[in-house]
């Protein structure tokens, strides 16, 4: 079971297989997880020991950030590794990302954003369109129209609340047009854009 791997010089976890999106470009239908690591899904979720363990076994002052990203939404797991990231900054001076489809709100049923300034410095938020029709189009979201509102308004507090948040799009097929909408729509909310490279 793997829980954490190394990805472009930081140090990613993964903590669950669940996501309540059925995004049209996303690896867990497009491939089997080797580009990263031998396999990411999981047979369970480790638990928040297991988690903190796996990660101390690594140095951590080799790494540039500790990601919480895996195949699932990692928010389903907000309490464990808000848990993980106090021991880890009790340890290491790291910079911890969590990348996100920012429904936590709706996942939780609760306003979490207020629970992550010193746990999390960095969002990483799927945004992929620049209205809601085409949000959900690409992303295919559970919770339907509520997602795409649930997104923006997360993404909106955690830039108030102070927290470095980076809105991503993934560049097939988008037009050029629609990613300078994306870019604009992250610009109004103070939040900065990634265009992220489709994998096949």
């Amino acid at each position: 079971m793997t829980i954490t791997y190394e990805y472009g010089g930081s140090l990613y976890v993964n903590v669950t297989n669940r996501c309540d999106c059925a995004c049209t470009f996303c690896l867990r239908k497009n491939h089997s997880g080797g580009i990263y690591t031998d396999n990411l899904w999981l047979s369970r979720e480790p638990s928040r020991e297991e988690i903190l363990e796996d990660i101390l076994r690594r140095d951590l002052s080799r790494y540039e950030q500790l990601v919480f990203c895996g195949y699932g939404e990692p928010t389903y797991r907000l309490d464990d590794i808000l848990w993980v990231c106090a021991r880890i900054k009790e340890r290491q001076p790291l910079t911890i990302r969590m990348d996100t489809n920012g429904h936590a709100r709706l996942i939780l049923g609760r306003d979490v954003v207020p629970e992550l300034p010193g746990k999390i410095d960095v969002l990483s938020v799927s945004l992929n369109a620049s209205t809601p029709e085409r949000y959900l189009e690409r992303t295919c979201p559970s919770f339907g129209p509520a997602a795409w509102e649930a997104m923006l308004a997360f993404s909106s507090a955690a830039v108030k609340a102070g927290i470095r948040v980076i809105l991503t799009v993934v560049d097939l097929p988008l037009s050029a047009e629609e990613i300078e909408a994306c870019r604009k729509l992250a610009e109004h909310m103070g939040a900065e854009l990634r265009v992220r490279q489709y994998i096949e």
